[in-house]
C-alpha cells in the first residue's frame, strides 16, 4: 500500500475533527500561510511542528507523516517499545515581534506569539523576528526567527540581541575599553560597525543567538 502524504493526512484529520485551517492555526500558534502550504502540500511541515499539529487533531505522529499505523494517539500509559528511545520534550516560548526599552522583556506588547524548542529548559528561550538585512551573510535573513538564549553577558564575537538605548539589534558584539563595538555580517554594504559609548547610550545585552529559522 502507498504511504499517503502528509498534507493529505492533514486534510484527513481536519476532516474528521470538524477543523478548519484556521482552527489549526489557533491552536498550534503556526502562521495561517505556513498551515495552507502544508494543507496544500507545497511544504513538509519540520518534526516541532508535526508535533504540534498532531496534539492539536488529537492523532498520532506517525500516522500523521503518512505511515500505515493507528490514527489515534497512543495512550500516555502505554508502555515504549523495546529498544525505543525517549525524544526531548519540546518547552513553549515567547516569540517576540519587537523589544521596546523600558518594558519587561516578555510584556504583552512585544509577544506576538509562541515557538516550540527542544533545547534544555534549565535555561530561559525567546523566539524573536528578524528585521533586515544586517546579518545575512551569517544565515540570518529578513523575516527569520532567531532562538535566543536569554544572558546578559556574553562572549566577545558572540551574535548577540542588543538593547541600544530604544530598540533592539543583533549584531556580533565587542567590548572595548567602554566601547561597544556591535558588527554586521551582511552581503549589504550599507551595514556598517557601529560603535557605543557606554557613558553615552544605555546598552543592555538581551541573549545570545543559538538558532536560526527560516520560516515557509
Amino acid at each position: 500500500m502507498e504511504k499517503m502524504s502528509c498534507a493529505q493526512r492533514i486534510r484527513q484529520g481536519l476532516t474528521v475533527r470538524g477543523m478548519r485551517q484556521k482552527d489549526l492555526c489557533k491552536a498550534t500558534g503556526i502562521p495561517k500561510s505556513a498551515v495552507s502550504q502544508y494543507c496544500s502540500g507545497s511544504f513538509t511541515p519540520r518534526p516541532d511542528r508535526i508535533a504540534l499539529i498532531a496534539k492539536a487533531l488529537d492523532v498520532n505522529e506517525a500516522w500523521l507523516m503518512g505511515y500505515h499505523v493507528p490514527m489515534e494517539r497512543e495512550s500516555p500509559e502505554a508502555p515504549p517499545l523495546p529498544g525505543a528511545f525517549p525524544i526531548n520534550p519540546t518547552h513553549k516560548i515567547p516569540l517576540l515581534g519587537q523589544i521596546a526599552a523600558g518594558l519587561p522583556i516578555y510584556a504583552e506588547e512585544n509577544i506576538e506569539g509562541y515557538l516550540w524548542t527542544d533545547r534544555n529548559h534549565g535555561a530561559e528561550y525567546f523566539g524573536l523576528r528578524v528585521r533586515g538585512d544586517s546579518m545575512n551573510a551569517a544565515g540570518i535573513n529578513d523575516g527569520d526567527i532567531v532562538i535566543v538564549k536569554k544572558q546578559d553577558i556574553v562572549e566577545d564575537g558572540a551574535i548577540a540581541v542588543v538593547l541600544v538605548d530604544e530598540s533592539a539589534t543583533i549584531k556580533r558584539y565587542r567590548l572595548e575599553k567602554g566601547i561597544v563595538i556591535l558588527t554586521p555580517q551582511s552581503t549589504n554594504p550599507e551595514n556598517q560597525v557601529q560603535f557605543y559609548n557606554l557613558k553615552e547610550h544605555t546598552i543592555r545585552i538581551l541573549g545570545r543567538i543559538v538558532e536560526s529559522r527560516t520560516e515557509y
